[in-house]
């Protein structure tokens, strides 16, 4: 079945926020997109790739539930998505959740999303969106090339 997923990850305090600031910095992606995960950012992958009108399965550490309220809350979205939940999530089991979805949407300042983009770039799935940002038309496109995951300059010590 083809599916979606989405990491949502709180980056805890000013720390957090400061690291994903700096890969925005040297990556040129949106320093906030990747941290709201707001329904247009989201519809804007996955409508152009034919996938809302699929699964999409969204991963969290629970600490900002707002963020799945308001996916849930579009029309366009609701339909499809749904909140691993609590109780069923464990790192190993989202990891190949992840690894194996058609579409996989994260943040490039989370360690955790950063290991399942590289590893579904190593299995040869390329439909990974973590560095996005708006082009001169208003559009979300990618920031740098797909593989700058692996860039000790961007991602530092992540990489």
């Amino acid at each position: 079945a083809k599916y979606s997923v989405i990491h949502g990850r709180s980056l805890e305090g000013f720390a957090g926020v400061a690291l994903m600031d700096q890969i925005a910095r040297k990556s040129g992606c949106d320093p906030l997109a990747a941290l709201k995960m707001e329904p247009e950012y989201v519809k804007a992958i996955l409508k152009p790739l034919g996938m809302l009108d699929h699964p999409i399965l969204f991963l969290t550490d629970h600490e900002r539930p707002e963020i799945f309220e308001r996916l849930q809350a579009d029309p366009e979205l609701r339909p499809n998505i749904q909140l691993a939940p609590e109780e069923a999530s464990w790192v190993g089991g989202d990891i190949t959740t992840a690894l194996m979805s058609d579409v996989f949407i994260g943040n490039p300042a989370s360690t955790f999303s950063g290991f399942i983009a590289k590893s579904r770039i190593a299995l040869g799935y390329d439909e990974n969106y973590l560095f996005r940002k708006k082009n001169d038309n208003g559009e979300w496109v990618d920031a740098c090339e797909g593989r700058c995951i692996f860039d000790h300059n961007i991602v530092n010590a992540m990489a």
